[in-house]
């Protein structure tokens, strides 16, 4: 396997910037080296139709939502909707770190995007997260005619920890515990918290995700070890994937989630889930929010959301 050369000089300029891995941080200040190296790629946002920032309010948090039009509307009528979950292991990231891309989602599908700010780790631990997203795709459906989006068309989308709590909706879903969803987007995500796969053992030097910061991750996210195989926080254990929304599914080759991501492809092509499998074996995790590093990231959005917009659209 070799990486490629526009990851590879994204590693070099890491490691030559002395960029510090998240695990070497505390929670507050790996939050804060996450905001500052995205607003140091200096990235232009997409101009969109709307965005309007919204609050579920819930015994337990006040989850902040952020809703997106596109700058074009495909069709007339109530717009299919994305619910998109963010990355960062669930200790960091929000709705500010990944607006970039879901501005990309949303013009480029033409569906309306709500991403969902569920509140982090370790302040609030395993199964906040999971709480917030189910409450939040409640809230989406129930305010359905605010948003003027169509209920038969929503599909649930993320990247690592989001891409995580994307599958666990779909089991929700799928058990009548959510409402029925159309399509799952899964991008590089994380179904295993044992962390015991060999793509654990590819741990290149300057990784934006090392097996190191993997494991940070997971200690501030999980309440104990018995929760790593709780379904709802590694989906690979859950019962059954029968019956599953149709997925799409994006792995890249230097990543300590490629093995879990492929073993969960698998079960959903067991279970009977049509799923399509992109692999992307010289790219590195975070792919598609790294577009001002990797020219491969261009073609791997467009991917995704031609395959959402056949999703939600055909």
């Amino acid at each position: 396997m070799t990486m490629d050369k526009d990851a590879a000089d994204l590693l070099a300029l890491r490691i030559k910037a002395q960029a510090p891995s998240y695990c070497d941080l505390s929670p507050e200040a790996a939050r804060a080296d996450m905001k500052a190296a995205r607003e140091a790629m200096k990235l232009t946002p997409e101009g969109v139709g709307e965005v309007q920032d919204f609050v579920a309010k819930t015994p337990e948090a006040n989850i902040k939502l952020r809703f997106y039009r596109p700058d074009k509307d495909r069709e007339a009528g109530r717009l299919p909707l994305l619910i998109f979950y963010h990355g960062g292991g669930w200790v960091i990231g929000d709705i500010d770190t990944h607006d970039f891309l879901c501005r990309q989602i949303t013009n480029a599908v033409g569906c309306a995007v709500l991403s969902v700010d569920y509140r982090l780790a370790p302040e609030h631990k395993f199964p906040a997260a999971v709480d917030d997203s189910m409450e939040a795709m409640r809230w989406a459906f129930a305010n359905a005619d605010k948003l003027d989006v169509d209920v038969a068309r929503v599909a649930v989308g993320g990247d690592s920890a989001g891409g995580n709590l994307s599958a666990v909706m779909a089991i929700y879903a799928r058990d009548g515990l959510l409402p029925s969803i159309k399509y799952q987007m899964l991008i590089y995500p994380c179904t295993d918290l044992t962390m015991t796969r060999r793509s654990y053992d590819v741990d290149e030097e300057g990784l934006p995700l090392s097996t190191k910061t993997m494991f940070w991750f997971r200690d501030h996210y999980l309440r104990g070890c018995e929760d790593e195989v709780d379904w709802r926080a590694s989906p690979l254990f859950a019962p059954s994937l029968k019956n599953v929304a149709p997925a799409y599914v994006m792995t890249v080759g230097y990543d300590p989630l490629a093995d879990e991501g492929d073993a969960y492809v698998r079960r959903l092509r067991q279970a009977g889930v049509e799923v399509e499998h992109r692999h992307y074996p010289g790219q590195i995790h975070g792919l598609v929010t790294l577009g001002a590093f990797l020219p491969t990231a261009e073609p791997a959005i467009a991917e995704v959301c031609d395959r959402l917009r056949t999703a939600l659209f055909d």
